[in-house]
């Protein structure tokens, strides 16, 4: 991708979105710590309604990226809105519109599930006649019913995370934010949890950004991925589009070592590192 391309705006127009319609939009947004550029002259749109995915090694931006959109941090320079506000002069707005689930714990152990959420539907302001409806239809969505009276900390960690889910979604946000949805659980768990994304996006319109290192879960769940190397985008676009440009057999992995290994070192490292996550995965 040449500088003009990479500099240039990216609109993503899947699953029927209207062109028009846009739930992040970022314009030269940049975020500098001293010497260190870590977002670097971002631009990117990314369609209401659909799952956008953040692939790149640690340090390549994108946390930073997400806590200027969440407005946990502001620009240096360039702005950005999400769910049409203005993330530096409108930042409650903005909070009001979205949800966000780290990778920190954010659900109490010692509380039972549905009292987590009750806790959340507090937080986020929910009119208390809505309160145990909203509560009951969440852990239903999620698969949690049957555990509502059950303390957190006898959860599992695939439970768990359909509950921050949960949580994060209380108060019917229109952009959702994830970090690592799915670091360290199970497979049946991984897609378990990718069942329920997609159910959120289909089901509630919902738009999705989230980061992950894992290339399957890139690749199954989003309709845009978008590969930060330094600070900026060094390739984006859907995963089959992706592929098709390196070659005729290669995966996401094959995408990622491409726009992420920036010398003959990095591309032997990652490919390493790669092969072995292979065979691991492959032995059980």
């Amino acid at each position: 991708m040449d500088g003009s391309t990479a500099a240039s705006r990216v609109e993503f127009q899947e699953r029927g979105s209207r062109s028009d319609m846009f739930a992040i939009e970022t314009s030269h947004l940049t975020r500098v710590f001293g010497p260190l550029r870590a977002v670097d002259d971002l631009n990117i749109n990314v369609s209401e309604g659909s799952i956008f995915g953040m692939l790149g090694p640690n340090g390549a931006g994108k946390s930073t990226t997400i806590k200027m959109l969440t407005t946990i941090l502001s620009p240096t320079s360039g702005t950005a809105s999400v769910a049409g506000f203005d993330i530096v002069r409108q930042p409650r707005e903005v909070r009001r519109s979205i949800g966000y689930v780290s990778q920190m714990l954010s659900a109490d152990g010692m509380l039972t599930g549905y009292e987590n959420l009750l806790l959340f539907a507090r937080l986020y302001a929910v009119p208390r006649s809505q309160r145990r409806q909203r509560i009951m239809d969440s852990l239903e969505f999620m698969g949690l019913i049957d555990s509502a009276q059950v303390l957190v900390k006898n959860y599992s960690g695939g439970m768990i995370r359909r509950l921050e889910i949960a949580q994060s979604m209380m108060h019917r946000p229109a952009v959702l934010f994830l970090d690592e949805p799915t670091l360290g659980l199970d497979p049946v768990a991984r897609h378990t949890v990718w069942k329920h994304l997609r159910s959120l996006r289909d089901e509630f319109d919902t738009t999705i950004l989230m980061t992950t290192h894992d290339m399957e879960e890139a690749d199954e769940l989003c309709e845009t991925v978008a590969i930060m190397h330094r600070g900026k985008i060094a390739g984006v676009g859907p995963p089959e589009k992706l592929k098709a440009e390196i070659g005729p057999a290669a995966t996401l992995e094959d995408v990622f070592v491409h726009y992420a290994g920036t010398s003959d070192e990095d591309r032997a490292s990652y490919r390493s590192i790669l092969q072995t996550r292979r065979t691991a995965s492959r032995l059980g």
